[in-house]
C-alpha cells in the first residue's frame, strides 16, 4: 500500500474544492465553475491539472491576480467572431460564457470564433470540447502558456506547451483529443517532482541542455517537443496564431498559470461549428461505423480506444471508487477549505 496517497470519495473531493474557494472570496456560482474543472482533471486521472492546481488558484486570489468579482466582457468584431476580455477572472468561468455565446452564434452562422484574453488559466480542455460535441458542434479550443519547451536544437524554454483540444460529435460518444505540443505538461513534471518520481526519457533537458529524467533537474531546465522537430513546430505554429489573434504575448513574455506573482498575459481559442446548421447530420453515421471499425481493428485479446474513451472510463471508475490524491496535496486542501493559507 502506497502511504503517500489516499483515496477520497468524488463528492468530498468537490465540495472541498468548493469551500476552499468560498473561503477565499469566490462566489458560489464561480466556485462552483473553478472546482469543476480542477475535479475533472482529478477524474480524468490528470493530478497536475487537479487538486494540486489548487494553491496557485487561491493564492492568486488572495494577491488580486484573480478577479473572483468580475464578468467577461464580450464584443462581436464580426458576425462569427467575438473578442473576450477575461476581466482578470476565472479561466474557467470566462471560457464557459465564451462556450455559451460562441456556440449559440454556430447555430446561426454555421461556425463561431472566441478569441479570449485576460484570463486565468482554464485546465484541461478535454470537459470542454466534450460538452459542446455532446451538444452536437464540432470544437477546437487552443490555448497558450508560459515558454516551457526548447526549440528543436535549443537549449533553453522558448515556448509554450500549447495544448489542443478537439471535440467532434459522433452520435454516441464523442471523440475527444486533449494533448499538449510538448512531450509532457509542466503541471506533471511538477507533480512528478512532487512525488520523487523520475521522467520518461525524452521528456526534458536539465539547465545545460542534457537530457534528464530528474523532474527536480527538468523544473530548472525545460520540456521537450513531442514528436522532436514536428512537436517543436507544430508548437509554435500555435503560439503564433493563438498570440496573433487573441492580441496576447508570446514566448518567455507569457506568465500568470504557474507562478502567483504575475498577471495572466497567455491566450485562448474557441471554435464551434455547427453540424446540424452546416447540415453534416448525414455524415454521422458514416463517422460512427469508421470509428466503430478503428475498435474493432485490435489484436483477440482486445479492442482498440479511440481519443476519449480511456478518460471516460476512468472518469466513472473515479467516481464510483473514489479518488485517489496525494495526502499532502489533500491535507493542503482540506485546510485552505478552512480557511487556511495556500503553500503555493
Amino acid at each position: 500500500m502506497n502511504e503517500t496517497v489516499t483515496t477520497v470519495d468524488a463528492d468530498v473531493v468537490l465540495e472541498t474544492i468548493r469551500d476552499a474557494l468560498r473561503t477565499h472570496g469566490a462566489s458560489d456560482d464561480a466556485a462552483d465553475v473553478q472546482a469543476k474543472a480542477l475535479f475533472e482533471a482529478e477524474l480524468r486521472a490528470h493530478p497536475s491539472h487537479g487538486v494540486r492546481r489548487l494553491a496557485v488558484v487561491v493564492e492568486r486570489m488572495r494577491r488580486g491576480l484573480i478577479d473572483v468579482d468580475s464578468t467577461p466582457l464580450l464584443t462581436w468584431v464580426s458576425p462569427a467572431v467575438v473578442r473576450v476580455d477575461g476581466q482578470g477572472g476565472f479561466g474557467p468561468v470566462v471560457m464557459n460564457r465564451a462556450i455559451a455565446a460562441t456556440m449559440l452564434r454556430a447555430d446561426e452562422t454555421g461556425i463561431a470564433m472566441a478569441v479570449i484574453a485576460n484570463s486565468s488559466h482554464i485546465g484541461m480542455l478535454a470537459p470542454y470540447v466534450e460538452r459542446i460535441a455532446e451538444r452536437g458542434q464540432i470544437a477546437v479550443v487552443l490555448t497558450t502558456s508560459e515558454a516551457l519547451v526548447h526549440a528543436w536544437g535549443g537549449r533553453e524554454p522558448i515556448v509554450g506547451t500549447n495544448p489542443i483540444g478537439i471535440g467532434v460529435p459522433t452520435g454516441g460518444s464523442p471523440l475527444v483529443l486533449d494533448m499538449s505540443t510538448a512531450a509532457v505538461s509542466m503541471g506533471k513534471v511538477i507533480d512528478y517532482a512532487a512525488t520523487s518520481r523520475p521522467l520518461a526519457p525524452g521528456w526534458a533537458i536539465d539547465s545545460e541542455g542534457a537530457p534528464t529524467t530528474n523532474a527536480g533537474a527538468a523544473l530548472g531546465g525545460a520540456i521537450s517537443p513531442f514528436g522532436g522537430a514536428k512537436g517543436y513546430a507544430l508548437g509554435i505554429t500555435l503560439e503564433a496564431m493563438i498570440g496573433f489573434l487573441t492580441t496576447t504575448s508570446f514566448g518567455t513574455d507569457i506568465a500568470g498559470t504557474l507562478d502567483v506573482e504575475l498577471p495572466s498575459t497567455k491566450g485562448d481559442l474557441l471554435i464551434c461549428i455547427s453540424a446540424e446548421r452546416l447540415g453534416l447530420q448525414s455524415s454521422l453515421p458514416l463517422l460512427a461505423r469508421y470509428l466503430t471499425q478503428v475498435r474493432d481493428s485490435g489484436s483477440e485479446n482486445g479492442s482498440v480506444d479511440i481519443p476519449g474513451d480511456r478518460a471516460r472510463r476512468t472518469r466513472e471508475e473515479n467516481l464510483r471508487q473514489g479518488v485517489l490524491l496525494d495526502q499532502t496535496v489533500w491535507a493542503d486542501a482540506l485546510a485552505m477549505a478552512k480557511g487556511g493559507s495556500p503553500r503555493a
